[in-house]
């Protein structure tokens, strides 16, 4: 007799979703939330953070769908400074949630010129939308090529199911 996660699998086939190949974790996150938004056009950090190109050499950064499920319901947001410098793999800000607080690691070197003033009122957008509202802030690159070092949205599927 098939279990559920094998019926939500078989279901998902139907649908034509790549949801129906995921592991247990990810069949989970599916039953309780919904399909996971992995956009195409951003690039991801195995610490959990999205990375949109932006003109100037400038990145916006914030959490997945993926790490803001796996928080659990954001209550507070460390808002970074505008004009300080962040380090590629260093943390330069905190999200805390009802389940645990977490370092937001830099994906990449250089200048913090804007940030989500929004968060500090609602840092609910995290979970209701973290790939728009829910975004954390806007790096001034100092090196492009860190940037190499990012995974696209298949490599990071690949992290998040393994």
């Amino acid at each position: 007799m098939p279990t559920p996660v094998d019926s939500l699998r078989s279901t998902c086939a139907g649908f034509g979703n790549s949801y129906a190949d995921l592991g247990d974790r990810g069949v989970r996150h599916w039953l309780t939330s919904g399909p996971m938004e992995l956009p195409e056009d951003l690039l991801y950090s195995k610490d959990h953070e999205w990375v949109r190109a932006e003109p100037g050499d400038r990145i916006r950064i914030g959490v997945t769908d993926y790490a803001q499920d796996a928080l659990g319901d954001v209550v507070y947001v460390q808002i970074p400074t505008v004009g300080s410098t962040v380090t590629a793999g260093q943390s330069f800000s905190e999200v805390e949630s009802t389940k645990s607080v977490s370092d937001i690691y830099a994906p990449a070197s250089g200048a913090l010129v804007e940030v989500n003033d929004a968060l500090g009122a609602q840092p609910e957008l995290i979970n209701s939308d973290p790939y728009g509202d829910g975004w954390l802030c806007v790096i001034a690159l100092s090196a492009t090529d860190e940037l190499d070092g990012l995974l696209d949205a298949a490599a990071y599927r690949a992290l998040i199911e393994g």
